[in-house]
């Protein structure tokens, strides 16, 4: 049974390839340091569709049955003994990952590198499209009043472009390349413009996202091919587009072509930040970029980016709202449509559940 209101709190599980059931989801019991949050918004994310497509994403694997979801907001129903930050009524956005923080890379403050991290539904670890959830309340940030649940969920991928812009220390002198307009792409898109990038292009090779991207404020978009032969002209024509040096590229989409694109396309003494994972082994031309003293940076998930993804939001640095395109309620026919509205692509670009 669910804890309060006396209902059984209910959850999407995960049970086979293509295969997701609402059942009863059996909360822990309340921890001192633990608030028990109402779900209200949860965004799906591309890892969700990984799962329910093959039962794995990258190295982790789902081998039995897992509640999905991760990108959320909820409002506080119950806080632990010790909790002095929050009240039941509170409006939060949940940070998905709980670390050791005992562990080396801990105690250096990266602790989203953390060996022991609990990340919402990454496997063996439940997620968040449920009724109700328990989290440490330390993870769960207060929502400003002008924010809305919805926007709060936004944080989660907001927060992976937020950490790819600080890792590469974008800023008001860095021109920058994102390559991949999918959600990632335009969040990094959003993000590097709060940070003050000057001047941002955009590639991807459907035309209904870099137009997305251009409502969403790219300075320019280019449209590339899929074939890798096409690199050279692609490179080309993205350079004639920014008309100067491109300081800084996020490759999001992650495969062969748009990691040769982005390492010789940026600007000798530049940057190539590895956002997206498409392809698990890439073969890329290392060596010129290397002897153009191209940095290459890796990014994984995010640290201390829900403070200031709020604060992006709350002040209108940021509008994640255009990035919504499609919204489900919770029944098991509207859990089924919207992860194959997700998969689909299209003209999807997030698709969120209203709890």
């Amino acid at each position: 049974m669910g804890k309060g209101g006396g209902e059984e709190n209910m959850a999407a599980w995960l049970l086979g390839v293509n295969t997701l059931k609402i059942q009863p989801f059996n909360l822990p019991v309340l921890g001192p340091h633990d608030v028990r949050v109402r779900m209200k918004a949860v965004g799906i994310c591309g890892s969700d569709v990984h799962y329910l497509k093959t039962l794995r994403c990258a190295d982790f694997v789902v081998k039995e049955p897992m509640v999905i979801g991760h990108e959320c907001a909820g409002i506080i129903e119950e806080v632990g003994s010790e909790v002095k930050t929050l009240v039941p009524g509170d409006r939060v956005a949940l940070e998905p990952g709980i670390s050791c923080w005992r562990c080396d890379l801990c105690k250096e403050g990266r602790y989203n590198l953390c060996p022991e991290m609990k990340f919402f539904a990454t496997p063996p670890v439940h997620g968040s499209l449920a009724n109700q959830v328990v989290h440490p309340a330390d993870l769960c940030f207060k929502l400003p009043d002008n924010i809305s649940l919805e926007e709060g969920a936004m944080c989660e991928p907001l927060s992976v472009g937020v950490h790819a812009c600080r890792r590469a220390n974008v800023g008001p002198e860095t021109n920058i390349l994102v390559l991949g307009a999918g959600p990632i792409g335009l969040v990094t898109l959003l993000a590097a413009r709060a940070f003050g990038a000057p001047r941002i292009v955009i590639v991807d090779v459907d035309d209904y996202r870099l137009s997305v991207a251009k409502k969403l404020g790219a300075d320019d978009i280019v449209k590339v091919s899929t074939n890798i032969q096409d690199v050279a002209a692609d490179i080309e024509n993205i350079q004639k587009a920014m008309g100067g040096g491109i300081d800084i590229s996020f490759d999001c989409a992650g495969f062969n072509k748009t990691m040769s694109t982005a390492l010789g396309a940026t600007c000798p003494g530049g940057k190539v930040c590895l956002v997206g994972m498409g392809h698990h082994e890439m073969t890329v031309p290392l060596t010129p970029a290397a002897a153009r003293e191209v940095d290459v940076i890796g990014i994984f998930r995010y640290k201390n980016t829900w403070p200031l993804c709020l604060e992006f939001l709350r002040s209108g640095k940021i509008d994640v709202k255009p990035l919504i395109t499609h919204r489900f309620g919770f029944s098991q026919k509207e859990v089924e449509e919207a992860f194959e509205t997700s998969a689909r692509g299209g003209d999807a670009i997030k698709v969120m559940f209203n709890l």
